[in-house]
């Protein structure tokens, strides 16, 4: 059975940092592209950011262009999506997705089979 654990949301101050992990298991890791969305309270999902099955290839938002990092270790079984400069804006339930075929649109979460239950990112002062 395919599970999808996050972790390492908090509370934050802007400009201060997050590391958000999926740690992943039941499936080999190795098939599956990863992304990382969020939702923020009265809006709809959204797509952060992309990796490919061998982290060759990866995408990202533009409003977290150069602030987020998103990487991964096979081997662990984990995916990461460090976060910088945090702003407000990026207040919201973060969701790691799974993807056995690599999405055409990377940022479509219908093209993502399996999702970890959330971990919430609150950037505030």
């Amino acid at each position: 059975q395919v599970h999808l654990v996050e972790s390492g949301g908090g509370l934050v101050q802007p400009g201060g940092s997050l590391r958000l992990s999926c740690s992943t298991s039941g499936f080999t890791l190795d098939y599956y592209a990863i992304g990382w969305f969020r939702q923020a309270p009265g809006k709809e999902r959204e797509g952060v950011s992309y990796i490919s099955s061998s982290g060759g290839s990866t995408a990202y938002a533009d409003s977290v262009k150069g602030r987020f990092t998103i990487s991964r270790d096979n081997a662990k079984s984990t995916v990461w999506l460090q976060m910088n400069s945090l702003k407000p804006e990026d207040t919201a339930v973060y969701y790691c997705a799974g993807a056995f075929f690599s999405p055409s649109t990377w940022n479509n979460e219908y093209e993502y089979d399996s999702w970890g239950q959330g971990t919430q990112v609150t950037v505030s002062s």
